[in-house]
């Protein structure tokens, strides 16, 4: 028999999902029998719903869409932080939340899992804010419901809800016969008319500077940018929420652009420009070290998803997958001046002296290869790579707008299981790893091979800087990192362990972890807790007088 259930599969199965995560739950274990019964798609078990949340929004960012199961309310409700992120920063994730039979609800039965007054809705009114779409489906508008909600969550790029009861699952239906989405090649009157007025900047433009965004990312737009910067020469920046976005070893990419703390020439090439033409970006505070970017409305064309700013005067947002292709059709004959590339760092001979933040992440530069993903931790990971040049075909996650501490531990789980092909290298903090490092055993028992380097700080170095730098609050208990994948199952078939202090350890490890391609490779890297990266240092000044 063919249900609403396996009609819902068959349509994650039909946008790309190829891995469910979640947690089981009474109120969802027969939907999650229709999973396990299929040869095309894979169940992962998570060691909790926050953790699936992150682990899932890691796939999206890589494969495109995803999907996660949770019971109802305690699951959902674990979940709901992890979602908001994904809402944050254009994410498309697909929550299904297995609940209560349509009898049980309809008669306000009261049963585990809620808040014993008989309401159901409460759970659903809870994710309103932090979803674009929401779903209750029933017998009569299951179908229609789930099409309407998913193709919001790839049309829109954010995450979506959809509330299953057990019997509605099991409703026999019939198999989709239209595809699910549409595409729309035609530009729309506005989205025609904002094409006029770039191509008219530009043309009037002496100086210009193109700054990339997430939403390149999100919308998966990066060969479509790449079309527009070669075909009119035009030198191209990203944002830290952003970064990835353009080839970073492009002669037309000119560094990343972080508000004061930019170093020269970029920071000046970017706040002299006479137009500064932003595309899918948004200037948040840890975008632009706490609003501190030196150009101002009058230079500024954003055009994004949510919101168009035509030198300061906003209007709704357009279909970016529709506009950034069509930029290539514009009448400009390019962009004629000098465009001085980034400068790429040299790395000096290592020794047996103690690691520093500085000398490490010149280290990570030399370490990438062509194809990696690089995973950086909200805090001191995330600033260290903010500079750090990546190669070609290099994907860069992290959540500099939602920041999340402990969200890229399982992400890049996620991210490896969408893209085994790529080798997977996390940076991520000691303070942060001890919110979500449960998921250690999810990777041990997928056979996931990422490199992993745990930086032991003693600490929240990040909050250190901001505020507090000798109060317990920025305290943590110490772990013995270096054997943590032993505690969660790992086996020296299954993993390989280093602890380094110093530059040669460092390199050393490096090089035996990039040729042991078969093994999860955990690198604790032990660095001084006072030490953090510049920019960081920098950026913290700004956030401590932008909270007092």
């Amino acid at each position: 028999m063919y249900t609403v259930a396996d009609y819902l599969l068959d349509r994650l199965k039909e946008v790309g999902i190829d891995d469910i995560f979640g947690v089981p739950g009474d109120y969802n274990l027969k939907f999650l029998d229709h999973i396990t019964a299929r040869n095309d798609l894979n169940w992962i078990g998570n060691a909790n719903e926050l953790n699936a949340a992150y682990m899932a929004d890691g796939y999206a960012r890589t494969k495109g869409v995803s999907a996660f199961v949770t019971t109802f309310g305690v699951g959902e409700l674990s979940a709901i932080n992890g979602l908001a992120g994904s809402y944050a920063e254009n994410v498309p994730v697909i929550e299904i939340v297995g609940s209560p039979t349509t009898t049980v609800q309809e008669g306000k039965k009261l049963v585990h899992h809620t808040l014993g007054d008989g309401d159901f809705s409460h759970f659903e009114k809870m994710h309103e804010k932090v979803t674009a779409a929401i779903a209750h489906l029933t017998v009569e508008n299951a179908l229609t419901e789930i099409d309407r909600v998913l193709t919001i969550a790839m049309t829109q790029k954010r995450p979506v809800y959809l509330n299953l009861p057990i019997d509605v699952a099991e409703i026999k239906v019939s198999k989709p016969n239209t595809p699910l989405l549409t595409e729309q090649k035609e530009l729309t009157n506005t989205e025609s008319e904002l094409l006029d007025i770039v191509e008219k900047a530009l043309t009037n433009s002496v100086n210009p500077v193109i700054i990339a965004g997430h939403e390149i990312l999100s919308y998966h737009l990066e060969k479509h940018l790449d079309n527009f910067i070669q075909k009119y020469n035009l030198p191209v920046t990203t944002l830290p929420f952003g970064k990835g976005a353009f080839n970073e070893e492009d002669p037309h990419y000119l560094g990343t652009y972080s508000g004061s703390p930019t170093t020269e020439p970029l920071k000046s090439r970017v706040d002299e420009a006479d137009l500064v033409l932003l595309l899918g970006a948004k200037l948040t505070d840890s975008a632009t070290s706490g609003f501190s970017f030196g150009f101002t409305d009058k230079q500024i064309l954003s055009i994004g998803s949510t919101e168009i700013s035509i030198h300061g005067e906003k209007q709704a947002g357009i279909q970016l997958d529709r506009f950034i292709p069509a930029l290539k059709t514009i009448n400009y004959s390019g962009f004629i001046g000098e465009i001085n590339p980034l400068k790429r760092l040299s790395n000096g001979e290592n020794t047996t002296e103690k690691l520093t933040q500085k000398h490490f992440w010149e280290m990570v530069e030399t370490f990438l290869i062509q194809g990696d993903t690089v995973v950086g931790e909200q805090g001191t990971s995330f600033f260290g790579l903010t500079n750090v040049p990546l190669k070609k075909a290099m994907h860069f996650i992290g959540q500099p707008l939602w920041g999340s501490i402990g969200y890229t531990f399982p992400s890049a789980l996620g991210s490896q299981m969408a893209n085994k092909a790529s080798r997977h290298l996390l940076f991520i903090g000691d303070g942060s790893l001890q919110l979500t490092v449960q998921e250690l055993g999810t990777a041990l028992r997928e056979g996931l091979t990422p490199i992993v380097f745990v930086i032991n700080n003693n600490g929240y170095t990040v909050e250190r800087e901001i505020h507090g730098a000798t109060e317990p609050y920025n305290d943590i208990p110490m772990w013995d990192y270096q054997h943590l994948p032993l505690v969660f199952g790992g086996t020296k078939d299954s993993v390989a362990t280093y602890k380094v202090t110093t530059e040669i350890e460092l390199d050393n490890a490096m090089k035996a972890a990039r040729k042991d391609t078969q093994r999860l490779q955990w690198i604790e890297v032990v660095m001084d807790q006072e030490d953090a990266p510049d920019l960081l240092k920098k950026l913290a000044k700004n956030f401590a007088k932008q909270n007092s």
